[in-house]
């Protein structure tokens, strides 16, 4: 059977079993991870059934199973783990995180898990105390941002399971500090020290081809997920379309892999289309949202 959704698509595909067997077939329901000379199939239980093309006997999209509050919390927490600043803070359940101001997710509280108004107040303090408006990122269901209160830079969260191991390329670079090279490549104005920060994780910078770089973190989420996240890409302009991206991309994922991680996840802004086309083709597909708002602003509103 030839007519295979896309690699990443969550089916239900029943196949032929070898001759004898009773039943004769048997039926799979995962994700695709592979439709060319063997067909797999990676389950919920992070299985891999293998089987031949010519087995094929059917094959159905079924939907995606919904992600639960506690799912968003966890990939929350390692994220918030992979980029926290120059210095960070446990407010309850609430990490703020400090860079003095270069980007704002090294400069914003994550609300891991909200109970009252009063933790943003105290954010607010934590911040203030430091000269610089306290900021929040919101994501999905963490927090409830109150209608007409304003939100910036909305991202989407898209998430993978790292089942299928790809070699990296041959002549990808990947060191524990970016040189001076990836800075002029990444071409952001970000401190060295806010780039390499982590907390109870790894770090790598990896360049490919002198033209892509990219930054991978590894750390774990409290149900002990070890989660991959990849951020920091850039390809210069003369050097796009050439698939560099993609490249550097998997040998983060295989840098990360070999570091324990089961899952990979991206944090796009949601209108840039050309990024998510590209973690969709890789089988990143979306988890949530989250977006930015000022302490204060959600203080006006109480």
């Amino acid at each position: 059977m030839s007519d295979l959704p896309e690699v990443g698509t969550r089916v239900s595909l029943r196949y032929r079993l070898p001759a004898g067997e009773t039943p004769p077939h048997s039926d799979v329901v995962g994700h695709l991870v592979d439709t060319g000379a063997t067909v797999r199939v990676r389950t919920r239980r992070g299985d891999i059934v293998e089987v031949k093309p010519a087995d094929v006997l059917a094959v159905r999209v079924v939907p995606e199973m919904p992600v639960r509050t506690g799912d968003i919390r966890n990939l929350e927490h390692a994220a918030a783990l992979a980029w926290p600043g120059t210095e960070h803070a446990w407010l309850g359940e609430w990490l703020a995180r400090f860079g003095n101001g270069s980007t704002r997710r090294a400069n914003s509280a994550v609300p891991l898990r909200f109970t009252s108004y009063a933790e943003i107040a105290t954010v607010a303090d934590w911040y203030s105390s430091r000269g610089v408006p306290a900021l929040i990122s919101a994501p999905d269901r963490l927090l409830r941002i109150p209608p007409g209160v304003p939100t910036d830079a909305e991202n989407l969260v898209m998430a993978t399971d790292m089942d299928v191991a790809v070699p990296p390329a041959a002549d990808l670079r990947v060191s524990s500090r970016p040189d001076e090279r990836w800075l002029q490549l990444y071409q952001r104005e970000v401190p060295v020290e806010v780039l390499t920060a982590v907390v109870d994780g790894e770090v790598a910078f990896a360049a490919l081809d002198d033209a892509a770089v990219g930054r991978g973190a590894v750390t774990e989420a409290p149900d002990g997920t070890r989660w991959a996240g990849i951020s920091a890409v850039h390809v210069s302009e003369h050097a796009r379309r050439r698939g560099l991206a993609r490249a550097l991309c998997t040998g983060l994922l295989a840098w990360a892999r070999d570091r324990g991680a089961t899952r990979g996840y991206v944090q796009v802004v949601a209108d840039n289309t050309g990024a998510r086309a590209l973690y969709e083709s890789m089988g990143f597909r979306d988890h949530h949202r989250s977006r930015y708002v000022r302490a204060e602003d959600l203080l006006a509103h109480t």
